[in-house]
């Protein structure tokens, strides 16, 4: 059978180089090279999406590609598509470089310039470890979760315009549907989920960055266990913290928790960090939270550009929900999404704040009442994009469990 092998780097010349020296290989078969990380991401989950067959045996790296640099791209590769091993073609195959792409998930390093003796051997090894890989997993068996659980990201137009509340009952709603769900606060130096769920706990999402190998041990201590049975990463109480937090450190979070939860949402609040951008970029679905009035829009129009201009998102494929919807209001969804070319979630959530007032002034919005139309279409929001079963409704009240005593938890 052929071995399938997909080129990836950002150098015209270089990656023609490599393909010609790929296509003499015996029982080779390059596929047509992808340019930068995000075309590599996202080819390989299409591939995922349809079979874990149809992935290519090796993906080889070369050491010019962005805009995530190489290492975090096989770090992230490595960890949603195990069953494709990985080669990274450099000029510098120093023992320390070798050591760091083998600590990513590479399976092999290739010097520069290429020798078709070496490039030979490295493939034809990975590709025999790919298909071990395969037979361990089962033939036709398919990526778990899709390549690993579903990553969804909560981000605001603005400050106060609900993304916080909107990432919260999403999360609520995914675990209630059975699925084991972590919720992230990346809103680094202003995040309000401790807040909003009652949570006291000495750990944040700031304990993690340093850490160059986040084991499931490790991360199992920085994660609060809550009593609806949603895994919080909670944002430093310094704010100042946040700061350790940078965009390496929050893909290599963001893989960790991909592969230990099967829905993972995280709050990126208003203000792009390095963190926030890198979790927009890696995730299944990006979330914009805007309100119906000129000021929100126009702000939420102004990231929709950065996000594109620093190739962090393309706007059709982020996705606008409209939260204080009301009939009368002159802006109306569809509006919006014309104004910000993005998609646009089919449910808006209306404005009904006196539902939500006695839940969030006590700080116990996991209690928020299932007959709230606010709560109601937040969970309706949530089977739209696949986090929770359509149709399910929340009880009329908590998370939809059986009653159970809430109390607050401090460590």
């Amino acid at each position: 059978m052929p071995t399938r092998i997909l080129p990836a780097g950002a150098d015209p010349d270089a990656v023609r180089s490599l393909t010609t020296l790929l296509s003499q290989l015996p029982d080779a078969e390059p596929q047509p090279p992808v340019t930068d990380s995000t075309q590599l991401v996202d080819t390989l989950a299409r591939l995922a999406a349809e079979s874990v067959d149809e992935l290519p045996e090796v993906v080889v790296v070369h050491e010019r590609i962005g805009p995530v640099p190489a290492l975090e791209l096989i770090r992230e590769v490595a960890l949603r598509f195990p069953a494709a091993g990985v080669v990274l073609v450099t000029s510098d195959a120093s023992p320390g470089l070798f050591a760091a792409a083998m600590d990513s998930g590479a399976r092999g390093l290739v010097g520069l310039p290429l020798s078709y003796e070496e490039l030979a051997g490295r493939v034809q090894a990975v590709a025999q470890w790919s298909a071990g890989v395969r037979r361990h997993l089962g033939h036709g068996a398919e990526t778990p979760a899709g390549a690993g659980g579903t990553v969804v990201t909560v981000s605001g137009a603005k400050g106060g315009v609900g993304a916080t509340l909107t990432a919260v009952q999403l999360a609520l709603a995914a675990q209630a549907s059975g699925r084991a769900t972590a919720l992230v606060d990346l809103d680094l130096q202003s995040g309000d989920i401790a807040s909003y769920l009652d949570v006291q706990f000495r750990r944040s999402v700031a304990d993690l960055a340093a850490i160059t190998d986040i084991s499931p041990r490790v991360l199992a201590d920085a994660v609060f266990r809550h009593d609806t049975g949603l895994a919080l990463l909670l944002a430093p109480a310094e704010g100042e913290r946040g700061e350790e937090v940078t965009d390496r450190a929050a893909r290599q979070l963001i893989g960790a928790l991909r592969s230990r939860y099967e829905a993972v949402v995280v709050d990126c609040g208003a203000q792009l960090g390095g963190a926030g951008a890198a979790a927009v970029e890696t995730a299944d679905t990006a979330l914009l939270v805007t309100t119906p009035d000129v000021i929100a829009v126009r702000a939420a129009k102004r990231t929709v550009r950065m996000w594109d201009r620093l190739q962090i998102r393309k706007a059709e494929e982020t996705t606008v929900v409209v939260n204080r919807h009301t009939r009368g209001t002159e802006i109306q969804p569809a509006l919006v999404q014309r104004i910000t070319g993005t998609a646009l979630a089919r449910t808006a959530v209306p404005a009904a704040f006196k539902e939500l007032q006695g839940v969030v002034d006590a700080g116990r919005l996991h209690e928020l009442d299932g007959r709230s139309t606010v709560k109601q279409a937040l969970w309706a929001l949530a089977a739209e994009l696949g986090l929770a079963r359509a149709g399910e409704q929340p009880s009329h009240r908590g998370t939809g469990r059986a009653a159970v005593g809430f109390r607050r938890r401090k460590e």
